[in-house]
């Protein structure tokens, strides 16, 4: 299955160092580039992809209401924002606005690459450092989340709940499965139930959620 991509960003290089990059994986074919938030939006109208590689700093439109719009319309685009470490702000922003996954720019290409297919999967990108550190923060923010903060969690089972809180930690389902001697297989199960159960979109509002509920306990 080919995974069809949008790169948006300001930057040629940025756009073109991917481009060629995709070139040599067949899964993954560019089918369309955009300069600015607006291009992005309108590009995702145009062609549906599967997947936009969105910076977020761009000319008029950034990408965090880029995503905001790619988000709120009908398409089933998922966004990966591409960002720099040291932008925090612009990263909860666009993680309020809907990405399902967070790059850093200085990271190898080829983690890149395996990130477009983590997000096109349905997945989210959840790194136990630097992703795992800002969702953290970002639910820790008193004006993001004040009426749900630290809510019973209601309709799912403790064996869901311990699943959710090794979500929230960043556990992949290999190692869900490894700490609760259950399949991986089992544990893709809890987490597709967790998801329905919640209402969450992806891996990402499940870590969200995870901290929200006080199941995970935030970096001092």
């Amino acid at each position: 299955m080919t995974v069809r991509v949008v790169l948006a960003d300001d930057q040629p290089l940025v756009r073109s160092g991917l481009r060629v990059l995709m070139a040599d994986h067949p899964d993954l074919e560019v089918v369309g580039e955009a300069c600015t938030g607006a291009e992005a939006v309108q590009l995702v109208r145009n062609v549906s992809p599967d997947v936009v590689v969105m910076d977020i700093r761009m000319p008029g439109m950034d990408g965090i209401e880029a995503t905001r719009l790619i988000m709120a319309g009908p398409a089933t685009t998922r966004v990966l924002v591409l960002t720099t470490f040291d932008e925090d702000d612009y990263v909860y922003g666009a993680l309020r606005a809907g990405a399902s996954g967070f790059m850093v720019k200085d990271m190898a290409l080829d983690d890149i690459l395996a990130a477009v297919r983590v997000v096109a999967a349905g997945d989210a990108l959840i790194a136990p450092g630097v992703t795992r550190r800002l969702i953290a923060d970002f639910v820790g923010r008193p004006e993001v989340v004040p009426e749900r903060s630290l809510r019973p969690v209601e309709g799912i089972t403790e064996r869901e709940r311990e699943v959710l809180t090794l979500v929230g930690r960043g556990r992949s389902n290999t190692e869900i499965a490894e700490d609760l001697f259950i399949t991986v297989a089992t544990a893709k199960s809890h987490v597709s139930r967790l998801l329905t159960k919640l209402g969450a979109r992806d891996r990402v509002q499940l870590v969200i959620t995870a901290y929200e509920m006080g199941l995970v306990t935030l970096p001092r």
